[in-house]
């Protein structure tokens, strides 16, 4: 068996252009290395368009013994067409670059040739400024010596001598313009001073003596390339060893600095980079007011303005308040005057606008309808929309004030307040009869004037609103509309019936009779009214109802009085503000824009306001925010004062009557604002000296946690009215032991917490006068003390009943019987004309012919009326 095993050995053997290359190392040592040397390609070139590889034949597919296996003439045929598309597409792409590169070529010439032009026009206006410049110092100088010449003129004359002429300036060469300053020019000889002789300035271009050769070679070659101006210009800027040894030590200007200078000089000629004039600011100041917002207001910086305080003494950061006189001089400081305001003037903004007569347009009325409760006020309202919202009501009465419109079907537009009949709403019914233009009081036939009845008309009266009577339910069989009218004569309401000036229609809920003759009154007392308001301004309304919606936040039920209200409008209402993000009308559809009389629900606002607050639209948020700000911190030190202005001895009178009277705390919570007030009215009247209720918390929402935790830590019940706990707040309370109750209905909640309360009254003691004793003797009985020998004179006497020991008609003990004695028995009753004895408890001082009365007394349970 060979080594080899048949197989070849590894090398480079059989490569025709092998041979050897010697490689030396260190130390002497070599190393012989076999290298193959590849030959060179030739590339022979062909004909244009023709494939390499292909023959000059007509099928161009090439030599089929060279073409690669199982590669057919068709698939030679789409390769080869593939080359040549490919080439084809190169060169379809370098044409195209090509043609790109020229045109950004173009562009950049373009720009170049734009921005040496603006260059050269800048450098041409610089060149007649300075050209200009040198025009007036040239002129300036030249009257100069002619006045210096005529004052020599002058003293010559009085002198009688001959003045010496001064030295004409040799005239200088031309310099080019943009190097002639007012540097580089010649000193000339001071006013009145004569010049030097010519012969002084002979050797003024010689170099002096103990200059040396080389430097003058220098200094002669340097004034040979200024002359020649082959001056390289990207060395005119740097420092070299002989313009520092030239010059008189001063350093020159590098070539950025140069540069930059140039670009300084173009962006000012061109407008920019100039420092703009300070501007004088009137700033308003209040009593006092925060560091950074004094910057602001200024328009300088808070560091700044910290520095001058600091300058003068006071160390303050700028989160920080100072005073106004302090102020005032840092305002006067930095050059800006200082307007006194108070902190009221905020509210300047939102002052009602006088509006032009021209700019007035002709508006809806706003009608309120009011009237007592049941009397069919919403069914009325009801009959004139064709809705039905009395169905939606709990109970069938209104809780809330709606605001509607309604369009008649001649085409006018009406706006309705629906007020609540309930007494408990009477603030309400206040709140519509301030916003509205007409009055509708609904009367019953059958039932004539109620007593909120009555309080409507003091409401129209108060507001000098003009009413309309809708004699309401004539369709009933014993309606009598003529006693209505009669019944309201006791309260100065004349009917036109009656001769006298208030419209009355009869209608008819139920069956739609009278509707039109009442809407005809309306239009009719409308156009007397001559309602108008300016639809653009800023918007201004009254809030008619507040509520807090889970899903949309506080929304506001804003009936507008003047201007338009649209969306994104900032505005302030009451306490809050915010920006409308969605305005919905009376169908609950969006809308963009609500004008004057128009009833929409506001979203957006940072709170809930009170009803019946004053919407109003300003500017910005900032005016906004301090406005309601202005507004809640004048709120709180309102009652703040409130609770100071009281005495300690009134404050001590106060805690000796509260400790006798007993409070039944409360908690209250609202679907809507409205409500929450209305409830809170309501039970305010609830009590009397004895026990009152206290309201602990009132709001809108749902009931929370925190309402919760209040109530446990007070032992007080959660009123919800139209509301309900969330999941947490449920299992809270479950937990803890506190009482939630529910109401839909507001005499139900009323009635409910009277009973409460008038479980804390204490109970009535009732005596009731049962018989009379008269004693007879005194017995001394061992064990037990004096016992008397009675006889009953009248009526009965009971071991468990009350006596009193009268002695010549005077009481002189009031107790309880010890024992009674029918002769040796103890016995429970004995009745008139009967002996017993008595003996008293804890009492032993009876006398014959004493008189006992006895009595039972008995425990009544109150009530609150």
């Amino acid at each position: 068996m060979s080594d080899t095993d048949g197989k070849k050995p590894l090398g480079l053997g059989g490569t025709p252009r092998s041979g050897q290359v010697k490689q030396s190392f260190s130390h002497g040592r070599t190393k012989s290395v076999v290298v193959e040397t590849k030959r060179k390609r030739v590339v022979v070139p062909t004909k244009p368009g023709a494939v390499p590889g292909s023959t000059g034949g007509s099928t161009n597919l090439g030599d089929p013994s060279k073409r690669p296996a199982g590669i057919s003439d068709a698939e030679m045929e789409r390769r080869l067409s593939a080359l040549r598309a490919a080439k084809a597409r190169e060169a379809e792409d370098a044409e195209r670059r090509a043609s790109d590169e020229r045109q950004r070529e173009e562009d950049r010439q373009r720009r170049r040739s734009e921005i040496e032009a603006k260059e050269r026009e800048e450098r041409e206006r610089e060149a007649a400024k300075l050209a200009k410049a040198q025009e007036e110092e040239r002129a300036a100088r030249a009257a100069a010596e002619a006045k210096i010449a005529a004052a020599v003129q002058r003293k010559a004359d009085v002198l009688g001598t001959r003045p010496r002429q001064p030295a004409q300036p040799e005239p200088k060469a031309a310099e080019p313009v943009a190097s002639a300053t007012p540097a580089t020019t010649a000193p000339r000889s001071a006013p009145g001073e004569e010049a030097a002789p010519r012969t002084q300035n002979l050797g003024a271009n010689k170099p002096p003596l103990g200059q040396r050769k080389t430097d003058r070679e220098r200094e002669e070659r340097d004034r040979g390339n200024k002359a020649k101006g082959t001056d390289d210009a990207r060395r005119a800027g740097k420092l070299t060893l002989s313009a520092a040894l030239d010059g008189e030590g001063g350093r020159t200007r590098s070539l950025a600095a140069m540069k930059r200078k140039q670009e300084k000089a173009r962006q000012k000629a061109m407008g920019f980079g100039q420092k703009p004039e300070k501007q004088v600011r009137d700033v308003q100041l209040p009593e006092t007011i925060v560091v950074s917002e004094l910057a602001n207001r200024m328009a300088e910086r808070a560091a700044d303005v910290v520095k001058a305080l600091m300058k003068m003494g006071m160390m303050v950061t700028m989160n920080q308040a100072i005073d106004a006189d302090t102020a005032e001089l840092v305002i006067e400081e930095f050059g800006h005057k200082a307007v006194r305001v108070s902190d009221s003037d905020v509210e300047q903004v939102i002052d009602s606008v006088q509006d032009k007569s021209g700019d007035l347009l002709p508006r809806p009325p706003i009608v309120t309808i009011m009237g007592h409760v049941d009397h069919g006020k919403t069914s009325l309202l009801d009959a004139i929309r064709k809705a039905n919202v009395v169905s939606g009501e709990a109970g069938g009465i209104t809780q809330h004030i709606g605001a509607y419109q309604v369009m008649t079907e001649n085409g006018s537009l009406i706006s309705f307040l629906d007020t609540p009949g309930h007494a408990a709403f009477t603030s309400m019914r206040a709140r519509g009869a301030n916003v509205t233009d007409i009055v509708i009081l609904v009367v019953a036939a059958d039932d004539a004037v109620m007593p909120q009845t009555i309080e409507a008309i003091h409401h129209a009266k108060a507001a000098k609103v003009p009413m309309i009577v809708a004699i309401n339910k004539i369709d009933k069989h014993d309606a009598n509309p003529q006693k209505v009218r009669t019944d309201l004569l006791q309260h100065e309401v004349v009917v036109e019936a009656m001769s006298g000036d208030v419209q009355d229609v009869e209608v008819s809920a139920k069956t739609g009779k009278g509707l039109d003759n009442l809407l005809e009154a309306i239009a009719l007392q409308a156009e007397l009214l001559e309602l108008k308001a300016n639809p653009n301004r800023a918007a201004s309304g009254a809030v008619i109802e507040a509520k807090l919606d889970v899903g949309r936040g506080p929304v506001a039920t804003v009936l507008v009085q003047n201007g338009t209200l649209r969306r994104g409008d900032i505005f302030v209402v009451g306490e809050q503000w915010g920006k409308v993000r969605a305005l919905l009308n009376d169908k609950g559809e969006r809308v963009e824009e609500a004008g004057p009389s128009v009833p929409v629900e506001v979203l957006g606002l940072n709170g809930t306001p009170e009803a019946g607050d004053v919407l109003n639209v300003v500017e910005t948020e900032a005016q906004a925010r301090e406005i309601a700000t202005y507004r809640e911190k004048a709120a709180k030190d309102k009652r703040a004062a409130a609770g100071a202005a009281t005495t300690l001895e009134q404050l001590m009178a106060k805690a000796k009557a509260d400790a006798d009277v007993s409070e039944l705390p409360v908690i209250v919570k609202a679907d809507v604002q409205g409500s929450s007030e209305a409830i809170v009215q309501a039970l305010e009247k609830v009590g009397n000296d004895e026990v009152r209720v206290r309201i602990l918390h009132y709001g809108v929402g749902a009931i929370t946690d925190t309402d919760v935790g209040l109530a446990e830590a007070t032992g007080a019940p959660i009123i919800g009215f139209n509301v309900r706990a969330n999941a947490s707040a449920r299992q809270s309370a479950h937990q803890k032991g506190v009482e939630i109750r529910y109401y839909s209905i507001i005499y139900d909640l009323v009635d409910d917490i009277k009973a409460a309360a008038s479980g804390l009254l204490k109970a009535e003691v009732r005596e009731t006068f049962i018989g009379y004793a008269k004693i007879l003797e005194v017995f001394n009985v061992s064990n037990i003390g004096k016992v008397a020998g009675c006889l009953i004179t009248e009526g009965v006497a009971r071991r468990s009943a009350g006596v009193r020991l009268l002695r010549d008609n005077v009481v002189i003990h009031e107790g309880t019987l010890k024992t009674l004695k029918r002769f040796k028995d103890e016995v429970k009753e004995v009745q008139s004309g009967q002996e017993c004895g008595m003996a008293f408890e804890n009492y032993s001082d009876v006398r014959p012919n004493d008189v006992i009365e006895i009595f039972e007394r008995e425990e009544v349970q109150r009530s609150l009326a």
